[in-house]
This record gives structure tokens, sequence and C-alpha cells, in this order.
């Protein structure tokens, strides 16, 4: 197995922890789980997804070279978020009412989280050993590279995904102590 590998199987698990989460989540109704929130400041899961796969988008296109599908393939027009930098956002920096202002279905995110791993691994298997060690961020001490970068990606997706999943469990048995 290569490096290139090793990061490919690990970007190729968060889709199947976050279907897991989304899979027949609340959407609908007065306060659907997809949307509901922990108290009134945290995140949602509908936010937690959509910005993971914002942050893989933004940060592997960036060191592919790439346009991000957010933009290149019309994701931000079907999101139809109402964010004055809904072209760019990620999720960095949001107000609470950002969080509660990104609502998308299910099926969405699914769709763009497909769309996000389909170009990711279509990078990776163009990265060999060799690539890992190129600096892409010059603005850290130590200068960042490539292999750090897409570990820093995958961990950060891991762990969002991993926040979406305790939160749509603590919300359920919330609304429903038998769960």
């Amino acid at each position: 197995m290569t490096p290139a590998d090793l990061l490919a199987e690990a970007f190729g698990r968060i889709p199947d922890t976050v279907g897991a989460v989304l899979d027949g989540i609340g959407e609908t109704g007065p306060d659907p789980v997809l949307f509901r929130r922990a108290d009134p400041t945290a995140n949602t899961v509908a936010w937690l997804v959509w910005h993971l796969v914002r942050v893989q988008d933004d940060h592997v296109s960036e060191v592919a070279g790439t346009e991000q599908a957010w933009t290149a393939d019309g994701w931000a027009d079907r999101f139809a978020l109402p964010l004055p930098d809904a072209a760019t956002a990620t999720g960095y920096g949001h107000t609470p009412d950002d969080v509660a202002a990104v609502r998308p279905s299910a099926e969405l995110l699914r769709g763009y989280l497909a769309a996000v791993t389909e170009r990711t691994m279509a990078y990776l298997r163009t990265v060999d050993e060799d690539d890992l060690d190129r600096v892409v961020d010059e603005r850290w001490d130590p200068p960042v590279t490539l292999g750090v970068r897409l570990v820093s990606v995958v961990d950060d997706d891991a762990q969002h995904a991993g926040q979406a999943a305790l939160l749509r469990g603590l919300l359920e048995r919330a609304g429903d102590p038998a769960v």
C-alpha cells in the first residue's frame, strides 16, 4: 500500500460514516433532527456535514490546483444558501445565525459529498510518495506539506462526522426517551 492508497482508504471511509448519520434522519416536521441544535448556539447535523464536505472540497481543490466542485459543478447554486459569502463559505467563522441558515436536505448533502469524494479520489490517484513532501502552505511555521494538509483534512472530516453522529444520537434520545 502506498501513502496515497492509505490516504484514499481514510477519505473513502468518510461517506460511509456520514451516510450512517444521514440514513433516515428526520428532515421534516416542527423540529427535524437534521436542523435541531443541542443548544441555541450549537451546530446542527446539517451544518456539520456541509462544513466537513466544504473543507474537503476547498482544501483538496487548492492543493490539486482545480476549481472547487462547489462552484465548478453548481453545488453552490443547488444549496442556495442565504449567506452573503455563500459562493466561498466553508463554515469557518460562522455565527449561530449562519449555522441556522444551512438547511440542505440529506439527499443534497449526500450528493455533494459523493461529488467531492470522487474528485478527492481522482486527485489521490495522481499523488506519489515524493509529492507528499511538497510544501503547499508557507503561512505556517513549519510550512505545511501536501501530506500534512491531506491528513489534516481527513482528520477534520472524521472529527466532524463523529460529532454529527453523536449529535444525532443525543437529539433523538432527547426527543424520545425510549430510544
